[in-house]
């Protein structure tokens, strides 16, 4: 088939790349999120995506809103079969979803219905979710709710964060969007409406959503870390300022300290729960570069008594 790849962040490479190295379809243009500013120069960067497909030398549209004129008009002229999408981006309206003969097939990274939304792996892990895993699936006018074309499955590992187990799911899912093009193309696959129950919403979690808890038992704590890490990252206070937490683990051993009371030893630091304890690995504070706890902890002198969350 000839297809129009839809994708914007890295996450959404292996998937262009097992689509371009499958021999079978081709991949006439790529459709990605405008140039975006990035680092401390707030210059303009093109998407991972957009730099692949350059690589490639495969036509590249950044349409600002997938709505636009311009767009639509090439996106007709190319005349796709099918558009494979993976994390583009934007809401695609039915004027554009009408183009493709066996239109727009969305790898999610999730057993759909559960969480359906922008970040399905993050509430995954936070849930405490032991298999996830990703599903192709006709992309509708709701969200993530059209019928489903296959999944792979996925182990949710104990110590994996959000980034882990997203990198995992890209190349599983890579694999599992080539076999439904081929399948869309052959005619031996045919798309399956979801079932009406275990629908689970899966919104974006913003800075504020990523802020811990100490109340909470230490299992909870430590899958919003896991969660979200490495974005946007879950945080605490710490003498006024924002603490990034970005590695720590349970230690129910520990009982002894109250919620976000911090305990020192020469080479660990552990903070209170609303449970047992857990042990912070990797911190950063603000305006610094991630370090080891204990030498953000040497680097502090925390007081006997002093918490985490005040």
């Amino acid at each position: 088939m000839k297809l129009v790849f839809a994708g914007t962040p890295e996450v959404a490479v292996p998937a262009l790349d097992a689509l371009i190295a499958s021999g079978r379809h081709e991949v006439a243009a790529v459709v990605t999120r405008p140039d975006a500013p990035a680092g401390r120069g707030r210059r303009l960067v093109a998407s991972p995506v957009a730099e692949r497909a350059e690589e490639a030398g495969i036509e590249v549209l950044k349409p600002v809103k997938p709505r636009d004129e311009d767009f639509l008009a090439r996106l007709r002229e190319i005349g796709p079969d099918a558009c494979p999408v993976v994390a583009y981006g934007a809401l695609l309206p039915r004027v554009a979803l009408d183009v493709p003969a066996h239109g727009w097939v969305n790898l999610h990274f999730s057993l759909l219905p559960a969480w359906r939304g922008a970040a399905p792996v993050q509430h995954a892990i936070m849930a405490g979710d032991e298999i996830t895993g990703a599903s192709t699936f006709l992309i509708e006018e709701g969200l993530d709710s059209g019928p489903v074309y296959g999944t792979v499955t996925e182990e949710v590992r104990r110590t994996d964060t959000s980034g882990d187990l997203l990198t995992r799911l890209a190349f599983a899912g890579a694999g599992l969007l080539v076999a439904t093009m081929d399948g869309i193309e052959d005619g031996t696959l045919k798309a399956v409406p979801q079932p009406a129950d275990g629908i689970t919403l899966a919104p974006k979690i913003t800075v504020e959503n990523a802020h811990v808890d100490w109340s909470a038992p230490a299992l909870r704590v430590d899958r919003m870390v896991r969660g979200c890490t490495p974005a946007p990252g879950a945080w605490t206070a710490f003498r006024g300022e924002r603490l990034k937490l970005i590695h720590a683990t349970p230690v129910p051993e520990r009982t002894d300290l109250a919620p976000g009371e911090l305990s020192v030893g020469k080479n660990n630091v552990y903070a209170g729960t609303g449970s047992y304890a857990v042990e912070l690995l990797w911190v950063q504070a603000q305006g610094k570069k991630p370090m080891r706890a204990a030498d953000w902890a040497r680097g502090v002198r925390i007081a006997s008594g002093e918490r985490l969350g005040a």
